[in-house]
């Protein structure tokens, strides 16, 4: 079959690249195109006696919610590329965190969270789920093992961790919360949306799950929204079943056909936003004006040895810095670029940068350099060359150089 994972003929593992073009795809056997088609349609065709049917069941197409052809496309791919048993794609990547937490936590549990996450994944655990099912939930700097272990009670179920954090670019041991966790019989997952299973793959060193917003990196685009879930198939069907098929967090047909397509190119990609994110933190890093730059590919992160260990390929395309400057002044530069565009989100082909200022919500969880506002930078598929000159005659005619 053109989608097994294995090579046949050789006998051995596919290489990610190979995997990311062929794995979910095949023939289609109406048409002979070399791509599978969309299939929009909302509601399948029922057998001679419906009753034997289970109308909440994932394995059959009935109606979209419960899945669809797209879907399962796609979800064939992820897998493959994570290196995990079995996946489940969601409407979004907060459909998928949220679905995670809904699906295995119960009232009384207890969660040990990164204090660097995703927003979303700061208000599900520190307020949502907290105060509406009476999850207890504790913050702390999980890239400090001491922390992790002193965190641990009788009724923790699980420990959700964020390397590279977003947005201040922290970085956990993986494998050393993995050890932890399950010496305790506790569950690991894994955001890795900023490095993405090009660079990074937490189900390789041991955790429980990994979780992706399909809307950055591996879709790549900018134009549509997933998330996934991989690991074990016997929590994913749970899942499934509770996050799916009963909350309806299901992706649209289309949105996961432009997922598919955009997973094609993601080693291509990847290997350019490594290579530019790497140019520009250097740059930014050689100028007086910037405080400090925060890319895990750089010496001076303070965890590179951890970053070096576990992330293979590359850093990702995503850094943060400062500019020793007033408020205003930092909305000013931004105003004053013409290729890097002031937008939310990452992973783009374009480059996006935002500003999050003193006032951040979570900037008390921040390390004492990031308070007094910072940029987060996309770095995208520009030449490297524009992108510096482009910070540098924005800095120019905001004064600061």
């Amino acid at each position: 079959m053109k989608n097994e994972i294995t090579d046949k003929i050789n006998n051995k593992k596919l290489s990610f690249q190979t995997r990311a073009i062929h794995i979910g795809n095949d023939i289609d056997k109406d048409t002979n195109a070399i791509k599978r088609p969309i299939t929009m349609a909302n509601s399948y065709k029922l057998p001679y006696d419906p009753s034997v049917l289970n109308w909440s069941g994932v394995d059959d197409n009935i109606y979209t919610r419960n899945g669809g052809s797209n879907q399962k496309y796609l979800e064939k791919r992820i897998a493959s590329l994570e290196n995990a048993e079995d996946c489940i794609v969601l409407s979004s990547g907060v459909a998928a965190l949220s679905g995670l937490f809904f699906s295995l936590l119960e009232t009384g549990d207890h969660v040990i969270f990164s204090n660097v996450t995703y927003i979303a994944v700061y208000r599900l655990l520190n307020e949502l789920f907290n105060k509406k099912f009476k999850v207890e939930t504790t913050i702390v700097d999980t890239s400090d093992i001491a922390n992790v272990k002193s965190a641990i009670k009788d009724n923790t179920r699980l420990i959700h961790i964020e390397t590279p954090g977003n947005p201040t670019l922290s970085i956990v041991d993986i494998s050393e919360i993995v050890k932890i966790a399950h010496e305790n019989d506790i569950l690991v997952s894994v955001d890795n949306t900023l490095a993405s299973p090009y660079n990074q793959r937490p189900i390789e060193l041991g955790a429980d799950f990994s979780i992706e917003s399909l809307t950055k990196y591996i879709n790549g685009h900018g134009d549509s929204m997933g998330g996934s879930i991989s690991g074990k198939a016997k929590y994913l069907d749970i899942i499934r079943r509770d996050s799916q098929v009963n909350l309806g967090g299901t992706i649209s047909p289309f949105n996961a056909w432009l997922i598919m397509r955009g997973a094609v190119t993601l080693p291509l990609r990847m290997e350019q936003h490594n290579k530019n994110a790497f140019k520009l933190a250097k740059f930014l890093e050689s100028l007086s004006i910037v405080t400090f730059v925060a890319y895990p590919g750089l010496n001076s992160h303070k965890n590179y040895d951890i970053a070096v260990k576990q992330m293979d390929s590359g850093f990702g395309g995503v850094l943060s810095f400062g500019l020793d400057t007033s408020h205003d002044k930092h909305n000013e530069f931004v105003s004053n670029l013409n290729i890097i565009t002031s937008a939310v989100s990452l992973g783009h082909d374009e480059s996006l940068i935002v500003f999050i200022g003193e006032d951040d919500e979570r900037q008390y969880l921040y390390p004492e350099e990031f308070s007094n506002g910072f940029f987060r930078f996309s770095v995208g598929l520009e030449d490297s060359n524009d992108l510096i000159n482009d910070i540098n005659q924005a800095l120019i005619k905001t004064g600061l150089l």
